[in-house]
This record gives C-alpha cells, structure tokens and sequence, in this order.
C-alpha cells in the first residue's frame, strides 16, 4: 500500500471551507519505508483573530500529534498518542499555534508500538511516553522547524527509530480495512469475515488487537464519512436523494442513515446539507 502523493480529499471533517479558511493545513507522505504503515502526515499552522471550534468526525486511525499553543518561545508544547475516536472530535483553536500529526493507516500502529493491543488506546488521548516509553525528547524537534519537509524529517526519524517491527497480521488487518473502505459491496461484519477466511470471533480479536475498534463499527464509520461528504457536496450538486445513498451504504432504510448521521455530526443530514454547523 504505498502512493505517490497524500490524499487530497476533506472526508471526516465538518465544514471543511470553515477550517480550511482559517488554519493553514497541509499533508506529507512519510519516507517510503514507512508508506505501508501510514496515511500521511498532517501540518496545521494558525493564528486567529478570534476563536474557532473546528469538527471532526475520526478516522479509524490512530494518531501521534504534536502541537504548540501559543507563540514559538513562549507556548505550551507536548506530544501525546490519539486513539481512535468513538465520537465527534471538537477542539476549539485560538490564537496562534501549530499541529505536526502523523495519521497511522488503520491497523498501522502497532508494529510501532507492540506492548499493547491497539485498542487499549481507543477513546483516549494520552502522553506519547505512554506508549513509548523511551521518546523523552521534547517535542521541540519537531514543532521548531518554519519549513515542512524539516517537520517531515523530523516525523520520518522519530517512527524510523521505532520500527516498523514485522507484524503479518497487522498487515492482514490493514488489507481488510482497505477493502471495508474502497468496497461497497461489504456493508457488514459478516461479509468481511467471509473475505477474510476468519471466523467471526476471530475478525473481531484481529481488530481489536491491529485496528483498535471492531470491524462492524469501521464499516459504520467509512458509511458516515461518505454520507457527509455527500451533504456537504450539496450545496453545488444539489440536494442527494437520501433514500437512494442509504440504500448504496447499506442501511436498511433512509431513516436509519438519519440517525446515525445525527448521533455522530449533531444535525440531520438535511440540515447540515442547508448549512454546515453543529450545535
């Protein structure tokens, strides 16, 4: 799984022209020893006049960030270990500060990081020496640098230090994932586990010792992500017909797309469609 540039597509976040609009973000692609493990890696620099509560709906990926608030000489820096996100990520950015985020492929982060299943992470935000115990360093390295491929050295040699150590069934959880992610035709759990040649049980101890969630709710979330890229694609292609998106996603009807898009963004699809914002 390698690519020659990062992807370019806004899924997962809510009112992208919002963000975009106001931060400075950008994506890199990781040496190529590292291309297999990861998604890229992602820069965001700001300095706001005002306050901006920025939205995200996670992907299954783990995340290592490391983030200055404030100025360059004066600003809290530190690093920690994002596991996947259940919910909607809120986070509400001011004044200046800057971001340097590697976005591990899901199923990616533990030849990185062996000592625990991936889902020991899930749902929390915790110091980086709590799964690397020897990167004491300050986050300085990273965050200093004005230019970004010094950032990206710095990210490149960080994880080069640590790995990737072999680890075949996190390679079969990442293949799987993808093809949860690029198939329409998997639309459940089940359909993944006959793809896999894995019982049902077995699908689901891959996953929560690769990935960090099990695979029914990947399936759930990658159905979210196009579902809002469709709703927010609507304010120039038109309004989608819902019924016919839920019948694509697999939903059993358009009611019960409705609501999973409410529970994760806040607003029903229509409303979001009309004008993206969240409570």
């Amino acid at each position: 799984m390698s690519a020659s540039a990062p992807r370019r597509d806004t899924r997962g976040i809510v009112d992208p022209a919002g963000l975009l609009s106001r931060v400075r973000f950008r994506r890199h692609l990781p040496a190529p020893e590292l291309h297999a493990h990861l998604e890229h890696y992602w820069l965001i620099d700001w300095d706001l006049p005002e306050p901006y509560t920025s939205h995200v709906v996670p992907h299954p990926s783990v995340n290592v960030v490391f983030q200055r608030y404030g100025p360059p000489a004066t600003g809290h820096a530190s690093a920690e270990v994002a596991g996947i996100g259940l919910g909607l990520f809120t986070h509400e950015l001011t004044g200046t500060g800057r971001v340097c985020g590697i976005q591990f492929r899901p199923g990616g982060f533990r030849p990185f990081a062996p000592a625990r299943p991936v889902s020991t992470w899930t749902g929390r935000r915790v110091p980086l020496t709590d799964a690397f115990p020897d990167a004491t360093d300050s986050p300085a390295a990273v965050l200093t640098p004005d230019e970004d491929h010094a950032h990206v050295a710095a990210l490149d040699a960080f994880l080069l230090a640590r790995g990737p150590a072999p680890d075949p069934a996190a390679d079969h959880a990442m293949e799987l994932v993808e093809l949860a992610r690029s198939d329409r035709t998997i639309r459940r759990a089940a359909q993944l586990a006959a793809a896999s040649g894995l019982s049902a049980r077995s699908l689901q101890r891959l996953f929560a010792d690769r990935v960090g969630v099990g695979p029914k709710w990947v399936i759930l979330r990658y159905r979210i992500h196009e579902a809002l890229e469709r709703a927010e694609a609507a304010g120039t292609t038109g309004t989608p017909d819902w019924a016919a998106l839920a019948a694509e996603l697999g939903y059993s009807d358009q009611a019960h797309l409705v609501r999973d898009f409410t529970t994760t963004i806040g607003v029903p699809p229509t409303a979001y469609a009309r004008g993206p914002s969240v409570p």
